[in-house]
């Protein structure tokens, strides 16, 4: 048989077929995150959502995975990304006591690689199954001389809702309040670039090699998935009354927290109380990076916190335990200015 003539667009970098075949591959898998919220049909122009009832708000939030790509494309692995980005996004508005109904993602790059792509879309997927989001829609674009050739970056939009009268904000948290700190699983999705420099241009360290006092190489440890939080905090929503919440993200303990807190108290967290994993440490020390810097650019253990009243701090322990979720007593809310406040 004659060889298929490549289209003058695929000359140029851009191959539709090659898309449109990797589509197919993981519609499937994107059909099983349908939720009953969903109407349209995989392929629309625009995904359908039945909107919740009049007493709900609706709440948003888009983020990206930053340089962990980088890391991912050092590994060759691409399956874990999709989670990340779903479960930050789902992390995100899950503060002010929202569920999340459905997400959309962009992949952008400069050339598709069809086993990437859908091993990425694949980690989009096994996110919202478990997180009970649908996966409506997203967007791929491939934009040769834009990105550099064998790289992607991936954006996700999260819709969720809540309950008006059930909504989080921050204005309940009041002076004797207990800040319960939620382990993050790694850096999550932060402090990449610092993280690369530092491990594999100052240590010269390979992915392969072994995180210094730890029996995990640094992919394992640069790979772990950005951990969800939304089952264990939802069972807690459910038991008492939850002042409010922060996601432990970019600019850590000190800039995240103030997010929430009213004008009139500060966080005082007691390092003291957890120990730093040994992935921040050997940044701290190979990269001379100044310690109270390594806490506004990594989340240093704590991924996410709840603040409760102290007649509630039992029952919270409790309910985060069953639900199988480590938990740290971090520190407590005092008069302030509405700062977080790092002690030890």
């Amino acid at each position: 048989m004659a060889k298929k003539k490549k289209s003058a667009y695929a000359e140029a970098g851009v191959d539709i077929d090659v898309m449109m075949n990797s589509l197919k591959r993981i519609g499937k898998k994107v059909k099983a995150t349908n939720t009953s919220g969903v109407v349209s049909e995989l392929g629309s122009f625009g995904g359908l959502f039945k909107s919740p009832g009049k007493e709900n708000l609706l709440v948003s939030s888009v983020d990206g995975v930053g340089t962990k790509l980088k890391v991912a494309n050092m590994a060759g692995k691409h399956n874990t990304v999709g989670q990340d980005l779903v479960n930050h996004c789902v992390n995100d508005i899950l503060v002010q006591g929202a569920h999340p109904l459905f997400f959309l993602d962009y992949l952008g790059t400069a050339s598709l690689a069809p086993k990437v792509f859908e091993d990425v879309v694949g980690g989009f997927c096994k996110a919202c199954k478990e997180n009970g989001a649908a996966l409506l829609g997203g967007e791929t674009a491939e934009m040769p001389g834009l990105y550099p050739n064998g790289e992607y970056d991936l954006v996700g939009t999260i819709v969720g809702t809540v309950e008006r009268k059930k909504l989080i904000t921050g204005q309940k948290i009041k002076k004797g309040d207990v800040l319960i700190g939620l382990p993050s699983t790694g850096l999550q999705t932060n402090g990449y670039s610092l993280a690369r420099k530092v491990i594999f241009e100052t240590a010269g360290k390979k992915l392969s090699d072994l995180v210094p006092g730890t029996k995990v190489t640094f992919e394992k440890t640069l790979l772990a998935i950005h951990k969800s939080y939304l089952n264990p905090v939802s069972a807690v929503m459910k038991k008492v009354s939850i002042h409010g919440m922060a996601h432990i993200t970019g600019g850590g303990l000190y800039d995240n927290v103030p997010r929430v807190l009213p004008d009139n108290v500060d966080a005082v967290f007691d390092r003291a109380a957890w120990k730093t994993p040994a992935i921040y440490e050997f940044i701290e020390e190979q990269g001379k990076v100044d310690h109270e810097e390594m806490y506004r650019v990594f989340n240093m253990g704590i991924g996410y916190v709840l603040m409760v009243g102290k007649k509630d701090v039992e029952q919270t322990l409790k309910t985060l335990k069953a639900n199988k979720q480590r938990t740290i007593i971090v520190g407590e809310v005092v008069a302030g200015s509405g700062k977080s406040v790092l002690i030890n």
